[in-house]
């Protein structure tokens, strides 16, 4: 990471998830569903917080299975709330399916989640190559177009910062800082 951005070098978990996960591009829905949820639950919080609640979201939202979140019923996260182990938001669990719900109808009319997102980038990534992290915007004209598309389509906590970090994280955009020479999970 050397050279690259401070953030990731706080905890080896951040670390982690920037050398071999943030800017690779994404494209199974699966993991693409589970990147939005985490990054709505990292709202007004910090993103190692989320990291460390990753294991106990993924098993109480059953691995971000797409249909099994769709179908969560209201007594189900109503318990959710009261688990210790996550991030115990009422609007950010119930966003899980509310999202999960939104992903299937983007499926029924994109064919996947992944197409209806990477078609916003033409099907490529888009490599900004900052020189520092001060160049990286919070949010573009990309992620409010973006945000506003999936607030239509019914999506929770999509606004366009959270939509800028999600593309970045989901490699959409790539915003390493240049010279960056770490892993990237292939």
């Amino acid at each position: 990471m050397t050279g690259d951005l401070q953030w990731a070098a706080q905890d080896p978990l951040l670390q982690a998830y920037h050398d071999h996960e943030w800017g690779v591009p994404v494209h199974d829905d699966r993991q693409l569903f589970e990147l939005l949820c985490l990054e709505g639950f990292q709202a007004g919080l910090n993103w190692l917080m989320v990291l460390k609640k990753r294991a106990a979201l993924q098993a109480a939202f059953h691995g971000f299975d797409i249909d099994a979140c769709a179908a969560l019923t209201d007594a189900k996260l109503a318990a959710l709330q009261q688990d210790p182990a996550l991030i115990r938001n009422r609007l950010k669990i119930s966003a899980v399916r509310a999202n999960a719900q939104a992903v299937l109808r983007v499926q029924q009319e994109f064919g996947s989640f992944a197409a209806y997102l990477w078609g916003f980038v033409n099907g490529q990534p888009i490599v900004n190559r900052p020189q520092t992290a001060a160049d990286i915007p919070t949010q573009t004209p990309l992620s409010q177009n973006i945000a506003a598309d999936m607030k239509r389509r019914g999506f929770k906590f999509v606004g366009p910062v959270i939509i800028y970090s999600y593309l970045e994280g989901a490699g959409l955009i790539d915003d390493h800082l240049a010279g960056w020479q770490g892993t990237k999970a292939q």
